[in-house]
């Protein structure tokens, strides 16, 4: 079942993404700061939405979208920020659920865009991605640290 997180998931959500950081290139786990910016979410939903699906009560499954506006297609967007599931619940469809279900959300808030980035070397995110109507764009990600 797909619900929203709550703040009594930041456990489960910080090693979830625990998990993802030590997959992606450019991150580092940092249980610390993962729990504040998931706390930031999901105390002020005006940010953005994370949604986890369960098994047996436990979060084995995550998505996280934040609030935007494109200016460029004049109107609310979504960043699809990150998006894991745990290693031992792979292959069972549940990323697609995930991916369906913040596709919906969005289009129920009238979003006029979800855009996400993703590591170049994950393949199977990046099959997944198109096989759900995502495109490539001409941008490229560019980071500042502040």
């Amino acid at each position: 079942m797909i619900a929203e997180a709550t703040t009594g998931d930041i456990p489960a959500l910080c090693e979830l993404l625990g998990e993802l950081f030590t997959q992606e290139s450019d991150f580092r786990p940092d249980c610390a700061k993962q729990a504040a910016g998931l706390r930031c979410i999901l105390e002020n939903p005006q940010h953005g939405k994370i949604f986890v699906l369960r098994r047996d009560g436990a979060v084995v499954g995550m998505v996280n979208l934040l609030h935007t506006v494109s200016l460029r297609h004049g109107g609310r967007a979504l960043i699809l920020e990150d998006m894991i599931v745990h290693r031992d619940f792979r292959g069972q469809g549940i990323a697609t659920a995930l991916l369906a279900h913040a596709v919906g959300f969005a289009q129920s808030i009238g979003a006029v865009q979800v855009m996400l980035f993703t590591d170049a070397n994950n393949r199977s995110a990046i099959r997944l991605y198109q096989k759900m109507g995502f495109a490539h764009s001409g941008t490229s990600p560019m980071r500042l640290a502040c």
